[in-house]
């Protein structure tokens, strides 16, 4: 039977349990994150085989994104409410179906509805799991090193995914959904033998089912109409309208949160300057490399005729040094703060993002893919854990799912908008095909510029007080 309160964290070796409980909470970020990138390489063969049109196909990719980042705000609060444990094994139940699902149907519509269902399976699951580390591991170095290993795992299966998609879309493209069954049902068992019941682990007060719906919504229309844009034009009455009914949404969830007993989001959560700080640099991280990928796989595939393959290995270098530097990133981050990370990894991305600039029809390894890689590597080593830590140090127990959602969705719907925007670069601008690639890069590049900017302001004001306090009596102003 599982334990009936929290796991101690005070001793120096974490017991097998213990470890037993992070693995099952890795694996599963491990699974979120493969599926936003390894649906890329096994397009085209999906393509081919239900017969889908350009225009239905981004929608593989895009409901995943949609079911994600619109309800991310809601799972985070739903685990602080309803319960940390059973939210995420629930949700871990859907993914596992949906992801059966995927790998069964002869349906275009029924695949873009199993990729949505599993967004918003992996919308409850992530911030539930993250909170579970949280609320589970005492504040500094044994909670950086359990977050450290935590986000370097979803980082290196946002990475890896594009490796691991090239190697079984030369077996077959529904082997990228289906891969992921049995995993996610192995630690399904796992989760319930080795998961904390943690006593009072719930928060107090109500639901707040306006704010819920309205934050919804407005996620939803926010990501369906950036996604939208490209094809119907970013002033379209469709664009204009979507985006629009988003931003009206927003407001009526901003004021109702400053009227209600029990709000969805404690808006003074945000008077935070490093949890704020600390979302912008996932926006930033997160979306220039989501549109990224998608310009390399254009360039690689498109205009160099790279395989499915070549192209997978072609992001490797960054895939592992991310996974390799996992378990590292907790001692750094005690030692030399996590501030200083990030703005050392926004350095290295906006390096790596200016290598790809030279672009051109005969790229050479040694000079810019491997260097560009690599940087890129170094970048979601340092970053990833550095801002879940910042953003989740100092906050109350009963708002750490709160927080991770909030995180969360700043990531996803970065992706978003940031991939809405490199496409309309990529496919309007005139001339040699290069030129639209080199421009759509240069879009991530100016990004990154912007997040050691914002890195660097984080280094200006540090005070000696905790990175991130929250609690409304000694909140940081910054």
């Amino acid at each position: 039977m599982p334990s009936s309160s929290p796991i101690p964290t005070t001793a120096e070796r974490w017991d097998p349990r213990l470890w037993g409980a992070l693995t099952v909470l890795c694996g599963v970020v491990f699974l979120d994150a493969l599926d936003v990138s390894m649906v890329g390489v096994a397009l085209p063969s999906i393509q081919a085989e239900l017969g889908m049109t350009t225009s239905s196909l981004q929608w593989v990719v895009s409901g995943y994104v949609l079911g994600y980042g619109g309800l991310l705000l809601l799972g985070g609060r739903t685990a602080d409410l309803l319960g940390r444990r059973g939210v995420f094994l629930i949700a871990l139940a859907v993914f596992a179906f949906a992801s059966l699902l995927g790998g069964l149907v002869d349906d275009g519509a029924l695949l873009i509805a199993a990729r949505f269902v599993k967004g918003i399976s992996a919308a409850f699951t992530a911030p539930a799991a993250l909170s579970i580390i949280t609320t589970t591991f005492a504040e500094g170095p044994a909670r950086n090193k359990a977050l450290s290993i935590f986000t370097a795992c979803g980082a290196s299966g946002f990475s890896l995914g594009l490796v691991l998609s090239g190697l079984l879309t030369e077996i077959g493209w529904r082997w990228t959904f289906l891969m992921p069954v049995p995993i996610a049902i192995i630690a399904l068992i796992a989760g319930l033998k080795l998961l904390p019941r943690h006593k009072g682990e719930r928060a107090t007060g109500g639901y707040d089912l306006i704010g819920a719906a309205t934050i919804t919504g407005s996620m939803l229309l926010l990501v369906y109409g950036v996604v939208e844009a490209p094809a119907a034009g970013w002033v379209s009455l469709q664009t204009l309208g979507t985006l629009g009914g988003a931003l009206v949404l927003l407001g009526v969830f901003v004021a109702v949160e400053f009227r209600v007993k029990h709000p969805l989001v404690r808006l003074g959560i945000l008077r935070s300057g490093p949890l704020v700080r600390a979302n912008l640099g996932l926006v930033i991280l997160f979306g220039s490399y989501v549109g990224f990928q998608f310009v390399a796989m254009q360039y690689f595939q498109n205009l160099l005729h790279w395989s499915a393959l070549e192209t997978a290995l072609a992001f490797l270098p960054a895939g592992l040094i991310v996974a390799l530097s996992s378990t590292k990133m907790g001692d750094l981050a005690d030692r030399f703060g996590t501030q200083r990370l990030i703005a050392i990894g926004a350095a290295a991305l906006a390096g790596g993002y200016t290598i790809f600039l030279a672009v051109d029809e005969n790229p050479s390894l040694g000079a810019m893919i491997i260097p560009g890689m690599v940087l890129l590597g170094i970048a979601f080593g340092l970053s990833f854990p550095s801002l879940n830590i910042q953003a989740t140090n100092g906050v109350v127990d009963d708002e750490q799912g709160l927080a991770s959602g909030l995180l969360n969705t700043s990531g996803q719907v970065g992706g978003a908008v940031v991939l809405a925007i490199v496409t309309g670069v990529l496919t309007s601008t005139t001339g040699a095909p290069i030129v639209g690639i080199r421009a759509a890069i240069g879009v991530s590049a100016v990004l990154a510029v912007a997040g050691f900017v914002i890195a660097l302001t984080g280094l200006r004001f540090r005070r000696s007080a905790p990175e991130a306090v929250v609690d409304e009596k000694v909140l940081e102003t910054v």
